[in-house]
């Protein structure tokens, strides 16, 4: 056997297979060459059970007998049977002891992966087993392919205006052309907001990796009970919900980049496990037994002050290590205004498009006004503030008091001694005011979790303003 074949069928085993046949004599001489070849087996003896093994047990494949009434060679029961398991998306192979063309054919038609005739040659049934598997196995990781890249931002917007024409960006460009021909991993540190997640892509745009995948995965958004299924995927089965195939990150990113953003906010107790797939390249599959080599180049990213997590034995070193070989810290806007004008007028196209208004510019007053705040949220607030100004735009011309920009720079000038409870609801409206409602970027911006700025906004009474 080639090694092409050998790694197909070691992929198949530990699948389950549901034998449905009315003879038990039958039923026992697949059950003993399938088990010996390392496969799971369930069966059943009418379409009945049919129906409640499929719905019970989730097969990954069933050998169906097309006649279950032994005064009958139809196939009839078989072809009904059929219809319902295609609308399960179980792969299904047709048995029969009165084989003909026209049968074969119209199983084949209603989506039978294949056809067999008993008594049967033991070589052949294996072969169309291991194919009719390893099929289905594909077909389920497009289906996670399509499922995660559907929900992928399309990032059109960001792709296209990487700015750097300040100094400090000027030495950021200088330092990414060095390392990202390289291997090496990278971590960038920097504010909420300021452009990690670009600069991550514009690592992998110049690495040797372009023409591979760019994932990226917001480490603090996983659930804890979900981490290893989001970044090394599950079969079909492996736990209660997982009703198919998900592909994990490290295999969507094969031979690409994998970035992992908001790094410091990975739990203590899964740290372990991200960091035995840095040092070995080594993972299993939830459910599958088999150990997958990761080839991706890992670029994590972080606003968190990750030596004092490690002081306060929240963060492991050792996996500090393997994530900062190189590490690039993003400047905060206020220290990159050479760029404030580029940034403008990207933001004021883009939005200018999407709301259908054109030919809008900003004056001189109000590009000046730009680069006089302090920018507390980055480019992520300059991006609202332009937005904002777009939809209220009665003219062409933006001017500074369009920008709205002047009762926060009045506030943000000044602290009021107030009761801390009082100044952390005037934190929370104006986190939720400078990023238009949008929860999950308040709560980047004031450096919590999103449940936590949930459980805050339900303490204010501030839930119903923003459904």
């Amino acid at each position: 056997m080639n090694t092409a074949n050998s790694n197909t069928q070691n992929n198949t085993k530990n699948a389950t297979i549901l034998i449905a046949d009315d003879d038990d004599d039958i039923r026992l001489a697949l059950d003993l060459l399938l088990s010996a070849n390392g496969y799971n087996i369930i069966e059943a003896s009418c379409t009945k059970e049919v129906v409640v093994q499929t719905d019970r047990q989730k097969p990954d494949l069933v050998l169906l007998d097309m006649n279950f009434s032994r005064d009958t060679t139809s196939g009839q029961e078989g072809l009904d049977i059929l219809s319902q398991l295609q609308q399960k998306n179980i792969p299904v192979i047709l048995m029969t002891a009165w084989g003909s063309i026209e049968l074969a054919v119209k199983g084949l038609q209603l989506g039978a992966g294949d056809f067999i005739e008993k008594p049967w040659n033991k070589g052949k049934l294996l072969n169309s087993i291991s194919q009719q598997l390893s099929h289905s196995r594909l077909k389920q990781e497009h289906q996670g392919y399509r499922q995660l890249l559907s929900n992928k931002p399309t990032g059109k917007l960001k792709n296209k205006n990487w700015i750097a024409t300040s100094t400090a960006m000027q030495a950021i460009e200088q330092l990414v052309s060095q390392i990202a021909p390289t291997d090496a991993n990278v971590l960038i540190l920097g504010e909420n907001g300021t452009g990690k997640s670009l600069l991550a892509e514009r690592i992998h745009q110049l690495s040797g990796r372009q023409n591979s995948p760019f994932i990226a995965v917001n480490m603090a958004a996983i659930p804890d009970n979900l981490f290893e299924s989001e970044l090394f995927g599950h079969q079909k089965g492996a736990f209660t919900d997982a009703k198919q195939h998900r592909v994990g990150r490290f295999q969507l990113a094969e031979q690409g980049s994998l970035f992992l953003d908001e790094i410091g906010s990975l739990p203590l107790n899964l740290q372990p496990k991200l960091l035995r797939v840095l040092e070995t390249g080594q993972y299993e599959i939830l459910g599958s037994s088999q150990t997958e080599h990761a080839n991706v180049r890992l670029i994590s990213a972080t606003n968190a002050n990750l030596d004092q997590l490690l002081k306060d034995g929240e963060f492991r070193q050792d996996l500090l290590y393997r994530l900062n070989t190189l590490v690039i810290t993003m400047p905060p806007l206020r220290e990159r205004l050479d760029d404030m004008s580029a940034f403008s007028e990207n933001f004021l196209q883009h939005f200018a498009l999407k709301y259908q208004k054109s030919n809008l510019e900003l004056t001189a007053a109000a590009l000046s006004k730009l680069r006089q705040h302090s920018w507390p949220g980055n480019i992520r607030e300059l991006s609202h503030v332009i937005e904002r100004a777009v939809l209220l735009a009665t003219t062409t011309e933006i001017g500074a008091q369009q920008l709205l920009l002047d009762a926060t720079d009045h506030k943000s000038s000044e602290i009021i001694l107030q009761p801390l409870e009082q100044a952390e609801q005037l934190l929370i409206e104006k986190a939720m005011r400078v990023t238009g409602g949008q929860v999950i970027e308040a709560a980047k911006i004031l450096d919590i979790s999103r449940n936590a700025l949930y459980r805050r906004l339900e303490k204010f009474k501030m839930c119903d303003e923003q459904s």
